[in-house]
């Protein structure tokens, strides 16, 4: 079966996370990626974050499967020719170097767009036009500048920035449908055109509920979902709410059995209206359900700290998953925190794809995330990482290229 992607010709020129976990995307959906790295080290991330010396990081493998990769010395006049030969022969080149870095390459759009005027040219950059757009960024700075800091964590303390990776990966997401915007625009037009997303706007993107808590703040002066609501005074910008839920659904984290010495041993609960009757139930509190003082969201929102409690008192009697297989009857929403570990062995993550094992040629195999997309006419196979130039000799016969030319170009370090 043919993929969605089948016939794309990329040019993967990114590096680190957020342009290559785009152009992974695109790779299991089709398209075929070809890493272009430089001819002395390659991808900086090869080396970072090692488990087993001398062998491609796990931080590489994993952001770079069903990719073919090649080396190649952009500054040589060889080179050069090289490059060209690829842009005209390809639909899209992917980048996330800093700012102005493919222009001093002598790979300006108007070059790109003259050699082959089909071709899209795709960028992640840290910031959008203005102060800061010279500015490098990397993933805690765009969630600090995107807005996502400033509004995680607790009230008593300082920013914080998640391990989700909605910086980087989440800008790779956002140019990924970019990319697949334009080359469907491209069907009707027959020109490529540019391409990009700031790691800034992705991240502002994904944090659209605060923008609108600002929004409301202002103008009432309160945020009654929040758990400073009753109990002490907003300020002029959205604080930080802990684990409440952005949806206007109350919502906690709450300890389950063995919290004392198991850190993940906790659920998250929300407190939806239309549950507020079983809850009650669940709980052994009916008289509750209709409590005029109680019976409303409205009535419970300057009780939630106290009424939470209550419910944790329940849940600590039972484990996560206990109390996830409890109050799924009653259509309560409610998820079991998840370790890492947790996760990397469930049956059904496995089962669905979500979770893979490849087998890569020197680590051996390993676990990593799969296609989180799932489409039913195009199935998604995933396959190793490339090794360091592993198809530059194959990607150059494509070209053209002769095995005694290919032969004097790595002579000369050129590939």
């Amino acid at each position: 079966m043919k993929k969605a992607l089948d016939g794309i010709k990329i040019i993967d020129f990114t590096h680190v996370q957020s342009g290559p976990s785009c152009t992974q995307l695109l790779a299991w959906m089709g398209a075929d990626v070809i890493k272009v790295e430089r001819v002395d080290e390659g991808d900086a991330t090869r080396k970072q974050l090692r488990d087993i010396p001398d062998v491609d990081s796990l931080y590489f493998t994993m952001l770079n499967h069903n990719k073919r990769a090649i080396t190649l010395n952009t500054k040589s006049p060889e080179g050069k020719e090289i490059l060209d030969s690829l842009i005209a022969t390809s639909d899209v080149l992917v980048e996330n170097f800093a700012p102005g870095a493919l222009d001093r390459m002598g790979m300006t759009w108007e070059h790109i767009h003259s050699v082959n005027p089909r071709m899209i040219l795709a960028s992640v950059k840290g910031f959008g036009a203005g102060r800061y757009e010279e500015c490098k960024s990397y993933e805690n700075v765009a969630q600090c500048a995107g807005g996502a800091a400033s509004t995680t964590g607790f009230d008593d303390g300082v920013p914080v920035v998640t391990s989700a990776q909605i910086g980087d990966s989440g800008s790779g997401l956002h140019l990924a449908l970019g990319i697949v915007s334009a080359l469907f625009q491209r069907v009707t037009s027959g020109r490529g055109q540019k391409v990009s997303v700031a790691m800034q706007d992705a991240v502002l993107n994904l944090c659209r509920v605060k923008l609108r808590d600002q929004q409301r703040l202002e103008r009432t002066g309160v945020l009654e979902e929040y758990p400073q609501y009753t109990h002490k005074p907003f300020g002029v910008a959205v604080p930080r709410a802990g684990n409440a839920s952005g949806g206007g659904q109350p919502g906690a984290v709450l300890k389950c059995k063995g919290w004392e010495t198991d850190q993940n041993a906790y659920i998250y609960f929300i407190l939806q209206a239309a549950v507020w009757p079983a809850v009650c139930k669940v709980i052994g509190e009916e008289s509750w359900a209709d409590d005029e003082a109680m019976n409303t969201p409205q009535a419970r929102l300057p009780q939630l700290q106290s009424i939470f409690q209550r419910i944790e008192q329940w849940t600590t009697e039972h484990s996560k998953y206990d109390v996830v297989e409890i109050l799924k009857h009653y259509n309560v929403p409610c998820g079991p925190v998840l370790s890492m570990k947790e996760i990397a062995e469930d049956y059904d993550l496995q089962a669905s794809g979500s979770i893979v094992e490849v087998n890569h040629p020197v680590r051996g195999k390993y676990k990593t995330v799969g296609m989180p997309i799932k489409m039913s006419d195009s199935p998604v196979d995933i396959t190793s990482s490339p090794l360091r130039g592993e198809h530059t000799a194959a990607v150059l016969h494509d070209l053209g290229y002769s095995e005694p030319e290919i032969n004097l170009l790595r002579e000369k370090h050129v590939i």
